[in-house]
This record gives C-alpha cells, structure tokens and sequence, in this order.
C-alpha cells in the first residue's frame, strides 16, 4: 500500500454489488486519469466474482482485499488496517444486507455493526477527505408526506427489518458527521443505466411493475391499490454520477442528500407507460392491496412474485422524498436526474430480453430449475 500521487487512496466496501460494481469503474477512469489507487473489501466467498469483474476493467490502480465488513478491523490483518487507516482518502461504504428474508440479526450484523467498523477506519484514517455512506430514502419507514433530507428519527414506524437496520446504521453515521467529513447519500429505488437499460436486479416496485405487464399470464394483472402515489426511481448510472461529483464538493460534508427523481410520476402512470409499450392495456379498475396479496398465492404466480409482497406497501406509499441539497449540490455541473419518460422503453427492452432468454433456458431444461429472472440477485448496494 502507500499513498498515490494525487493522494486519492480510495476504500470502497459493496464490491462487487449492484451499484458498486458502476461506482468501481467511474473510479477506475478516474484514477487511470488523475494517478489514484483504490482498494476493494470482498469477501472470501465474492473475490473470484470480484477479480473477473476487476480483470475485465484492466484496473491497474485498483487491489482487492479480503476481508468481511461485520468483522472487527473489517476482517483485515493488523498491518492491513494500518496501512489503510496511513493511506485512505476516501472511504466508500455500499456494503448492505437486503434480503427482507434475512434475520433480524443477521440484517444488523452487515447493514449496521458492518457500518461501525466502516466508521471506525474513517475515523482512524489520518488524510481522511469523505466518509460516503449509501443509506436509502426508505429510512422515512411509514412517514407520508414531503420527507427532507436533514430529517431522520421523527418517530417512524418501519415496513421491514431493512429499513429499520439502515435508519441504525444512518443514525451511526450521523452521529460520526460531528468528527469526521461524511455525506450520507439516501437513494430511491435504483434501475438500469438510462443509456443501455442494462439492469442486473429485479427487485422491489420496480419488479413488480415487470411483473405486471410482462408476466406470461395472457391478462395482465390489476393494480394493487389506487397506485397514485409516486414511484420515485433514479438509474444507476445517474447516482455514481451524482455521488462522484458530491464526494469532491466540500460543501457535501457533513450533508445528507436525498439522491431521487425531483419530478416522479405517479406508480399507475408508470405502470400504464409499460403496458402500453407491451401492448396490453391495464384494467381500469384497481384491487384492494390485501387482495391483490392474495392473489399473487395462487399457483401460476407464486413463483413469480416471491419477492413482491413488500412492493405493493411502497405503491401505495404517499411519500415525497424533497432533494434540496441534491439540487444544490448538483447546481452547475451539468448532472440531473433524466426523466423516466426519457429511458423507460430501453429499461423494458433490456428486461424483456433478459426475461425470454432465461424462459428459454427454463424450457430447454425441463426441469424448470433455472433463475427466475424476477428473483432478487443476493450481494452488496
């Protein structure tokens, strides 16, 4: 290890996740660029994955490292944790448990012991320049309502035990934003790059969106609810934008920054763009979300909808994530938020293919043992 020579030595945990695969190789341009190194904490049971992904950047400038987030030291030697806590710039903490199948113990072993070790680097760190830490817009639990971004314990309720993990662990970092300079960054719900549409997770609303329209049922399913409650999603390769540029503005210390859709659409206009595009036409009337839950027991669509019946608490969730510092802290960059009108039919081409490619996979083995193309994949942010 040792310091680069621009000085950016940056730690990046969640590697090689869904966001942290993208923020990995925004930073690799920029260090093959401007002379920095980075260091990547993946587990054991992650690295070959990791070292492919890595192999594939032809990544000179960046080194992974071993080690476990729940870990004390991170899991890392004594002279590895020295060495980083001597050298770091720039901590980078994606690692997160998502699962809502996961036990409450082990959500608070990654998502918020996993947080403390993090912060305890950052803050041994001596050239410490940012602590970035990825929460989620969804720490507001059950809060409706315009949610701002300075605002966090306000006495919410929570929907599962991932939100109730994250708003901890945010409550750590807080706490740490009185010694160190750490941006805590709280994005929607995530979706394919706007350019390419590429997308390597089905999860959430947005899943449930797909499953709507591009289900093989014949009819497509009703809405749960009335469905007129905003459907905030941003793509990722928006938020590395956003998070890069915030992490090198010294004004982003010590903020905490909704990074969402300033102007979502409702989840039924959603919904009605996407079946338009699939030429169906959704049902004008909408079901009851207890009845819409029930509905997806049965047998046709269980297996489809494993991961679905959080998604419909969120649809109907009147919650208005306000981006203030977002704005500000973007204002004369050039970076915003694109307007889901503008990508929304590349997200659902690439989905679409992804989808008939692994149905054929699924014919062709009989078995019908393939990945469901709507499970969630397991890993890091």
């Amino acid at each position: 290890m040792g310091a680069s020579a621009n000085g950016r030595v940056h730690f990046v945990t969640g590697y090689p996740g869904f966001i942290g695969k993208r923020l990995v190789r925004r930073l690799v341009e920029d260090a093959a660029r401007d002379g920095g190194r980075l260091f990547l904490l993946v587990q054991q049971k992650n690295a070959s994955a990791a070292a492919e992904d890595l192999g594939a950047l032809g990544a000179e400038h960046a080194e992974i490292v071993e080690g476990d987030v729940e870990q004390m030291h991170l899991g890392l030697a004594g002279r590895e944790w020295k060495a980083l806590a001597r050298d770091v710039t720039d901590v980078w903490h994606l690692a997160g448990r998502t699962g809502l199948g996961a036990t409450l113990a082990e959500l608070r072993s990654v998502n918020v012991e996993g947080t403390r070790n993090v912060v305890e680097l950052a803050a041994a760190a001596r050239s410490l320049s940012r602590l970035n830490h990825f929460s989620t817009a969804y720490v507001s639990g059950d809060r409706v309502g315009v949610i701002l971004e300075d605002e966090l314990a306000m006495g919410q309720r929570f929907h599962n035990r991932y939100e109730e993990t994250k708003y901890q662990a945010e409550l750590l970092v807080r706490r740490a934003q009185a010694d160190l300079p750490a941006t805590i960054y709280r994005p929607s719900i995530v979706v394919g790059d706007s350019r390419t549409g590429e997308i390597d997770r089905f999860e959430g609303p947005y899943a449930l969106a797909i499953l709507l329209v591009a289900s093989p049922l014949a009819v497509p399913l009703p809405l749960p609810g009335d469905a007129l409650a905003p459907l905030n999603v941003v793509p990722v390769n928006f938020v590395v934008d956003a998070v890069v540029s915030i992490a090198a503005n010294p004004a982003g210390a010590g903020r905490t920054v909704h990074v969402v859709d300033p102007s979502p659409l409702s989840a039924r206009r959603v919904y009605e763009m996407i079946a338009a595009h699939a030429g169906k036409k959704l049902p004008a009337v909408s079901v009851p979300a207890r009845a819409f839950q029930a509905l997806l027991q049965l047998p046709l669509l269980e297996r489809l909808s494993r991961v679905h019946g959080p998604a419909i608490e969120y649809v109907n969730h009147l919650a208005i994530y306000n981006c203030r510092n977002l704005l500000e802290l973007l204002d004369g960059t050039g970076i915003h938020c694109p307007p889901i009108t503008s990508y929304l039919d590349r997200l659902i081409e690439f989905v679409q293919g992804t989808f008939a490619k692994r149905r054929e996979a699924e014919l062709a083995q009989l078995a019908g043992d393939a990945d469901d193309p709507l499970d969630p994949r397991p890993g890091g942010a």
